[in-house]
């Protein structure tokens, strides 16, 4: 009894996340093909008011309008290609999750290399800068010091 309802919550768990968030069914296109496709595009677009999300995941009414643009151009016939340029010249290529590589995006994509690098640079001050250690003093050393604090 208690593994039926260990195996029926991780069921449960599994299913309810690789849900997305398409909140009726009438969201849906009835080609299959077509809903992956839709699907697939949208989840390459991120949401503008959530930011973190695609537009699959997140239940923001702007996602919703946004998937239904989606599923208007999927069900035109227009290519990946040719929705995501419509999607970019409308919103910018924020509304990408991944932006592509170019002159504009170049500081995004380096960032991360540049922070290895700075911060390997700073690590690497700190160690050549580091005091060694003070070594104790030997005899001639000692007496030179009592000789000075005898003269005052």
């Amino acid at each position: 009894m208690r593994l039926k309802m260990v195996l029926t919550m991780i069921m449960g768990l599994t299913f309810s996340f690789s849900a997305m968030a398409v909140s009726s069914p009438d969201e849906m296109l009835p080609d299959h093909h077509q809903e992956k496709r839709a699907e697939l595009i949208g989840s390459k677009l991120r949401c503008l008011v959530c930011q973190n999300e695609s537009i699959e995941e997140s239940n923001a009414e702007l996602a919703k309008d946004l998937r239904k643009i989606v599923r208007q151009h999927v069900a035109a016939g227009e290519s990946d290609h040719q929705i995501m340029e419509w999607m970019v010249a409308r919103y910018g290529n924020f509304i990408r999750l991944k932006p592509p590589f170019n002159k504009l995006t170049l500081l995004l994509w380096g960032m991360p290399f540049l922070a290895l690098i700075f911060s390997g640079m700073f690590i690497w001050n700190l160690i050549i800068r580091r005091p060694s250690p003070q070594t104790p003093l030997d005899e001639k050393e000692k007496h030179r010091i009592a000789e000075l604090i005898k003269d005052e």
